[in-house]
């Protein structure tokens, strides 16, 4: 029996945390289906197709592993794809409260779907995209924190051209 597995987030940027939980949900499951869930709420740094472009990218070595994006409920999507899984990653507890919460309203919605809670390694249980942009804003070296082609784009995004002054700019659904 194949077993399919969704992991939502925003991915703004995919960072090291996160493809931990890929690499582990793909030694559990058959297939594994990664989606960039757009919130119309959230303003991002990455568009969502350049955020699905970077998510294949650094997972493209795994072969159960599939990128999408979906303005949706992700428990629509689910139903859509036969998966019977959804996937959260997990930092601490704050991380697990705010997940148990929404593993919660997922269940009320989609009582035939199960959560599943996986945590990252330990060394990155600090790192959240919203971190990885701030330290490489301040010049810090994030190369533990996520791959080198998402430090790229972060770099092409956040850094101002030389002798302007630069705000970078945050995509909402609607704007482009």
């Amino acid at each position: 029996m194949m077993s399919i597995a969704i992991y939502a987030g925003s991915f703004d940027p995919v960072t090291a945390g996160h493809l931990s939980v890929v690499r582990q949900a793909a030694r559990l499951f058959s297939h594994v289906v990664v989606v960039v869930a757009v919130n119309p709420n959230k303003r991002t740094l990455l568009t969502a197709e350049e955020r699905v472009a970077l998510i294949r990218e650094v997972v493209a070595k795994h072969p159960n592993v599939s990128v999408t994006s979906t303005e949706g409920l992700i428990v629509e999507l689910a139903r859509e794809i036969g998966a019977s899984v959804l996937l959260r990653g997990v930092r601490g507890a704050t991380d697990a409260q705010f997940e148990t919460e929404l593993a919660q309203m997922n269940r009320a919605l989609a009582p035939e779907l199960s959560t599943l809670f996986l945590p990252a390694e330990a060394h990155l249980a600090e790192v959240s995209s919203s971190a990885l942009k701030e330290r490489l804003t301040r010049g810090e070296d994030v190369s533990a924190f996520c791959p080198p082609a998402v430090i790229a784009k972060l770099r092409e995004r956040l850094s101002p051209p030389s002798g302007a002054i630069h705000e970078p700019v945050l995509h909402s659904p609607g704007r482009r």
